[in-house]
């Protein structure tokens, strides 16, 4: 954490306080990856804090490092919110020793090699059913991060390694955001019921003059990744983690644990998995001497 500050410092001019909760969710920019909807969590958590600057608040940061595919111009609309917010939040003397917000620029290899072993949060959010497989959530793991996520794809996997004590689960399976659109699902029904959401998503809309009025009114009308239907549960997820930051030595238990069942990943074993079950391949013993050179005559 330390040595990820002293870098952001030097490269971008960005101070954060390394004893504060390392929060991370790099990762492509897509909507179904959702940074947008802890964007908003983001967003809601500062309107409280606003209101509540003596609050007992465990001080948290939060890392986002993302690119978006050129032609992906909502993406990047969520690049530009997520920017702003940061400038908003990191600006705000009420808040701003509490909460800070960190868009990394240019995300890359050299990003990540400072970002994976600093996280004590890895933001593992796509809406369930969505994720092929994901392998940015093994990597945090097998460093010490834990897992805040929903069930889709290898966070599958780490649930059922580490068990229900030793990962923030959140939101809907698959199978119920597949009930959910068959149902049909309406956003506005969270954003009318949910104070918290009704809240937050005013504020984008008015954020920067109207800037971000289209992502307002894209979620509203469509919200295609069901962002505003999780919202609620993956701002409670935030807050047990928050708490249970408070306990050193049962997160670095929760950690630990993380680590050690992080070999259920390891390369060897998923070819292994993969000759035996589906390629019905077996091991050929090795030819010794292949290499040896032929006598002389």
């Amino acid at each position: 954490k330390e040595r990820l500050a002293k870098y952001l410092k030097k490269t971008q001019g960005d101070m954060v306080d390394p004893s504060t909760l390392f929060d991370v969710q790099v990762k492509r920019l897509h909507e179904y990856k959702r940074q947008h909807m802890n964007a908003l969590n983001i967003l809601a958590t500062y309107q409280w804090l606003r209101e509540n600057p003596n609050a007992d608040f465990v001080p948290h940061t939060y890392f986002f490092g993302a690119k978006a595919a050129p032609g992906y111009y909502f993406a990047k609309q969520i690049i530009q919110f997520i920017a702003a917010l940061a400038k908003t939040i990191n600006a705000d003397e009420r808040v701003n020793k509490k909460l800070k917000v960190i868009f990394v620029e240019n995300y890359c290899v050299t990003w990540a090699e400072l970002l994976t072993p600093a996280a004590e949060i890895s933001e593992q959010i796509s809406l369930a059913g969505t994720e092929a497989s994901g392998t940015s959530n093994m990597k945090f793991m097998i460093n010490g991060a834990i897992t805040l996520g929903t069930l889709d794809g290898a966070n599958v996997e780490i649930h059922e390694t580490v068990g229900d004590e030793n990962i923030f689960l959140f939101g809907m399976t698959a199978s119920q955001v597949e009930e959910l659109k068959r149902a049909g699902y309406h956003p506005q029904n969270q954003y009318q019921n949910d104070g918290l959401i009704h809240r937050a998503m005013d504020e984008l809309g008015s954020m920067n003059g109207g800037q971000f009025k289209e992502i307002f009114n894209t979620l509203l009308r469509e919200d295609r990744y069901m962002a505003l239907a999780d919202l609620r549960s993956y701002h409670e997820a935030q807050q047990r983690a928050q708490q249970l930051y408070r306990d050193q030595t049962a997160w670095n238990r929760m950690s630990l644990v993380n680590i050690a069942g992080a070999g259920r990943f390891a390369a060897d074993r998923a070819i292994r998995d993969y000759a035996g079950n589906i390629w019905h391949a077996s091991p050929v013993p090795p030819v010794k001497n292949l290499s040896a050179k032929k006598p002389e005559k």
